[in-house]
């Protein structure tokens, strides 16, 4: 006797036994649970549930309120016209294990933001305290970090391979119910206009994502990484079948900088545009309808460099279909300063390839209290001295240790420090004094953190 399988069932059997779809889909002996296994994901998720952990976060946040005029100086805010108070909060969330031996955990930045302690659950029941390593709040991507033993590991997919309808497994913590797991298929690709001022080329999925599963992963059938789940788009904050991922190579890019240089290193191409549509399509006598239309090259920036000119219409990049321009600059953005791509580009009617390097946009800030908590209140950025405080809030723990808002961090106990990532490298895990090396003006002077 044989039962007739639908296309999904036979694709996923396929994937789990290692059979050609067609020969699986053309009819099978009725499987007999004595002797033979229903089609099932269990066996890849066996292997990859234990690389998506439980984060429990606690932490205080500045809360603004209003001050009527007629009170406010009972408040003494000096006509500030609000009170800002600091308010404990906790929260939950997800996230997935990329480097066992090290220990690297990737999530959502809006689940770990402000937090003072991390706590990391794994699927065993181990339980660890998690460090911050960095974030792109713009991307919504961290890197966090835990000192232990036996873990498992996601490996990840090449994200720019992903097609409309391949299929797509969501892991993590909904609503705090640890290690759930949906199924649906990839709805669309290079989705973005959620954040407009943030970094989007979203995987869409059907695969159900709730609250609780930021930072979770999204799979394909062999178990491999293709997504960082983010976020969802629904009238009631619950799922209704539209799901966005963050892509695994976007993700990866943004996890190698923050690891090579302390900070996200923006890349920036030096073009303004918009969209292909139709009207300009037929205003210009384009030959396709979908890219991202050059306006302006700016000078002295890499896409000037490069050769690129205004009407130019770029289609792909690094042999990958650029459909829009928040997808391009979303591309650009998180590959990285220094780094080069190929950019498919139709000029004139005709299509060409142009070689850039990108250049670097606007330095990304790091929150001090993320390397020590005595430098809470402070801005850091690069500098080609070393670390300089940028900004520091009136108050602070900074201020009152002896941080003015311009000094520069060269060196931590006699260590030279030039960038974000040795200053990160020497303070992580230190116990006792910490001596500050700072310049400041003309002046070279010690801060004793402690």
């Amino acid at each position: 006797m044989k039962m007739k399988l639908s296309v999904l069932h036979a694709a996923v059997l396929a994937a789990t036994l290692a059979l050609p779809a067609s020969s699986v889909q053309a009819g099978l002996p009725f499987l007999n649970s004595d002797k033979q296994e229903m089609p099932t994901l269990a066996p890849m998720l066996d292997k990859a549930t234990p690389a998506v952990v439980h984060i429990s976060v606690e932490g205080s946040r500045e809360v603004r309120q209003r001050i009527p005029d007629a009170l406010r100086h009972f408040f003494g805010q000096r006509g500030q016209g609000e009170l800002r108070q600091e308010r404990p909060f906790s929260g939950l969330g997800s996230g997935v294990i990329i480097d066992a031996a090290k220990g690297y955990i990737v999530t959502n930045n809006h689940v770990v933001q402000d937090a003072d302690k991390i706590q990391i659950k794994l699927k065993d029941g181990r339980s660890f305290s998690a460090k911050k390593l960095g974030a792109d709040p713009q991307s919504d991507i961290a890197l966090l970090q835990i000192e232990a033993k036996n873990l498992i590991q996601i490996p990840l997919a090449d994200s720019d391979k992903l097609r409309v309808g391949d299929y797509a497994i969501a892991v993590g913590n909904p609503f705090g119910l640890e290690q759930t797991v949906t199924s649906g298929i990839v709805s669309s690709l290079g989705r973005s206009g959620l954040n407009m001022d943030g970094f989007e080329d979203f995987i869409q999925t059907d695969a159900a994502i709730n609250s609780g599963n930021s930072g979770g992963a999204l799979l394909n059938l062999r178990g491999e990484l293709i997504g960082i789940n983010t976020a969802i788009l629904g009238p009631s904050g619950g799922n209704v079948g539209i799901g966005f991922s963050i892509p695994s190579n976007m993700m990866k890019n943004l996890v190698d900088q923050i690891l090579e240089f302390g900070e996200i290193r923006r890349g920036s191409l030096g073009v303004r545009g918009g969209d292909v549509n139709s009207e300009l399509t037929e205003a210009m006598n384009l030959t396709v309808s979908r890219g991202a239309f050059v306006n302006e090259v700016l000078p002295d920036t890499a896409a000037a460099e490069a050769g690129l000119k205004a009407g130019d219409v770029i289609i792909s990049m690094n042999e990958n279909r650029i459909h829009s321009f928040n997808e391009l600059r979303a591309k650009i953005g998180t590959l990285g300063a220094g780094r080069k791509a190929e950019l498919g580009i139709i000029r004139d009617g005709k299509e060409r390839k142009v070689s850039v390097t990108l250049g670097r946009a606007e330095t990304a800030r790091v929150e001090a209290n993320e390397l020590h908590p005595m430098l809470r209140g402070a801005t850091l950025n690069n500098s080609d001295k070393g670390v300089e405080i940028t900004e520091l809030a009136s108050g602070s723990i900074a201020e009152q240790v002896g941080l003015r808002q311009g000094d520069i961090i060269t060196g931590v106990n006699r260590q030279r420090v030039t960038n974000l990532a040795e200053l990160r490298r020497i303070l992580e895990g230190r116990q006792g004094v910490a001596a500050l090396y700072i310049r400041r003006g003309n002046d070279d002077l010690y801060i004793l953190l402690r």
